[in-house]
């Protein structure tokens, strides 16, 4: 029979069990339900607790906003900058907002109504402004003319400059921001997408109304667009890979086209795996095949010309 473990042997599995309990995080959600609750129970938003640095550790750093409107500010963001609002708003029992949050491209906007009682107020009950939001946009010229529209401040029109065309706007809040496209010589050009054997070369909507479309991932996504290769179709400007809208459709639907090697390969291992293939289709931009999966699923794969132009 093998010898018991020593009590105080180092080894000892049960060692584990004497360890002093040690402080863990709570969970995000719990730990923003619970504020909310409380809040409400107290009738005030709570003060952002101030948690210490982890030196070396992961960081983020978001502004937060105080404003007299807190839902016209939330529609002013979303419109203009295309921002996407994160869950709901936490309301107050008063009505109003205590906590709401946007997404601004990788960046999170915190904002909330005022609360003068806490010494929480927006710049046009301040008085004036001390911080100035930056925020870097493909089109300056359209989005401070989106913001004055939408009932800004024109503080300083679109200009170049060395760092950039920046147009700068003071929101309907009071809030001051820079609106920025980087000069382009300024910046590094990312490679462009080359997308290689069974990657997605190409994916198409299919939509009822491709109007809607177009507005929807518009505000949601930023997009901008060009008109396609077929009648009505339309392609999103800069977005990898490429992507396309047609309307018309019965029901919406996303067709992906991938990348082959060779074209006839390729067609031949679709039908062996219990699929359908058409014929390959000779297209300005290579060969072109419709095709299912063996659970009926349409998708395409698509060859690109030779050097030199010659079609496959």
């Amino acid at each position: 029979m093998a010898d018991r473990p020593d009590p105080l042997d180092p080894l000892d599995p049960l060692d584990s069990l004497r360890l002093p309990a040690l402080a863990v995080d709570p969970d995000p959600a719990f730990a923003a339900a619970l504020r909310q609750r409380l809040a409400a129970l107290l009738g005030a938003a709570l003060p952002t607790p101030e948690l210490p640095a982890t030196p070396g550790g992961p960081m983020t750093l978001s502004p937060y906003l105080n404003v007299a409107d807190a839902r016209a500010a939330l529609a002013f963001y979303t419109d203009v900058f295309g921002a996407v609002q994160r869950g709901e708003p936490y309301v107050m029992a008063d009505g109003r907002i205590g906590h709401a949050e946007v997404a601004v491209g990788d960046s999170v906007l915190m904002l909330a109504d005022e609360f003068p009682e806490m010494g929480l107020v927006g710049p046009l009950t301040a008085g004036g402004v001390s911080v100035s939001m930056h925020v870097t946009v493909p089109d300056v010229d359209a989005v401070v003319a989106r913001a004055v529209a939408a009932g800004a401040e024109l503080e300083r029109e679109p200009a170049d400059a060395p760092y950039g065309r920046t147009g700068v706007v003071r929101d309907p809040s009071g809030h001051r921001w820079m609106v920025q496209a980087p000069d382009p010589a300024a910046t590094p050009t990312p490679p462009a997408y080359e997308p290689r054997h069974g990657d997605v070369g190409y994916q198409s909507l299919y939509v009822e109304d491709v109007d809607r479309a177009k507005a929807f991932f518009g505000r949601v996504l930023g997009w901008t667009y060009a008109p396609g290769n077929s009648p009505g179709g339309w392609e999103a400007e800069g977005v990898a890979p490429l992507t396309g809208l047609a309307g018309g459709a019965d029901r919406p639907e996303v067709q992906l086209c991938f990348r082959v090697d060779d074209v006839s390969t390729a067609v031949e291992r679709v039908r062996a795996a219990g699929g359908t293939a058409e014929q390959p289709d000779s297209r300005p931009y290579g060969a072109l095949v419709e095709c299912r999966d063996d659970q009926g699923m349409r998708f395409q794969l698509w060859q690109p010309p030779a050097p030199g132009g010659r079609q496959p």
